[in-house]
């Protein structure tokens, strides 16, 4: 029996989230744009034949489609997200593979019945992140692996061009976060202890690599449309009015608009670079 019954239920996350939450349309358009490199992420992992794997954070379920084509023979995927909103939406789009809506600190399976576990862009959102590994490590089989992936530890760069008003819009997007969600810089800065995370937790043979997502002018349609609604609208826009310089603000704006003449993501200098890390332990 994997599940188990009688779970807690759920707290709200360091950053808002609870299983009423829905931010489907974002994780599509990050999915669909950081394809390749996750791909080649679940590529790389060794799973043995007739392995089972947990997919603890899966959002939409586009990456349980992902694992179907690269697992062998036997072996199956499941996929598990706190929002009941994509938990349903992942059963559409992975159709045929289990999804269960749960926390990823109380997680709704037994002790010891997976062989992998692929967590990405998820710990972050806990208060305790090292609790959050501590529980789904609990869920591995003895000569288990868990996988932590998270991007952005490096600051991303956007405006290759202009360093000085990418640092500005930086420091202006993590006052927002701080004014908006009540927390320290230093517990959004805590992400970057993710090789700590696994190691606090007591996981062994910790080994971690990092990819780039590194997109050039011109920029394919999915790799546009993710940079233009998930940040130059998504996360910058008029919330970082009141957090940058009038002078700031206004090329920014210019950047970010598709109107506009200087409009970042159709210059022919546009350089995006985002870092990818799997951080990967035995339990």
């Amino acid at each position: 029996m994997i599940l188990a019954m009688g779970a807690p239920k759920p707290r709200t996350g360091l950053l808002g989230d609870t299983p009423r939450r829905d931010y489907a349309e974002k994780l599509k358009l990050f999915n669909t744009f950081a394809r390749p490199e996750l791909r080649e992420a679940i590529d790389a992992l060794s799973v043995p034949p007739a392995s089972r794997v947990l997919d603890a954070g899966c959002g939409t379920g586009d990456a349980l489609g992902w694992w179907r084509a690269s697992l062998p023979d036997g072996a199956v995927v499941v996929g598990m997200d706190l929002s009941a909103v994509h938990a349903t939406i992942a059963r559409g789009v992975a159709a045929g593979t289990p999804v269960v809506q749960g926390d990823l600190l109380a997680p709704p399976f037994a002790d010891g019945v997976f062989d992998r576990v692929w967590t990405i862009n998820a710990l972050h959102h806990l208060r305790d992140p090292v609790a959050g590994v501590r529980a789904l490590a609990k869920l591995l089989r003895p000569g288990g692996r868990i996988a932590v992936g998270q991007s952005s530890l490096v600051p991303d760069m956007y405006f290759a061009w202009d360093a000085r008003l990418e640092a500005r819009v930086n420091e202006a997007v993590r006052a927002y976060y701080r004014d908006r969600y009540g927390c320290s810089e230093s517990e959004f800065t805590a992400v970057r202890s993710l090789v700590g995370w696994l190691q606090r937790a007591g996981l062994r043979d910790v080994g971690v690599r990092t990819r780039m997502i590194e997109r050039t002018h011109p920029l394919a349609e999915a790799d546009e449309r993710y940079l233009l609604e998930c940040i130059f609208r998504g996360t910058w826009g008029e919330r970082l009015r009141n957090y940058l310089r009038p002078v700031d603000f206004a090329e920014l704006a210019r950047l970010c608009d598709p109107g506009d003449e200087r409009y970042a993501l159709r210059r022919p200098d546009f350089h995006f670079l985002q870092s990818l890390t799997i951080a990967v332990a035995s339990g």
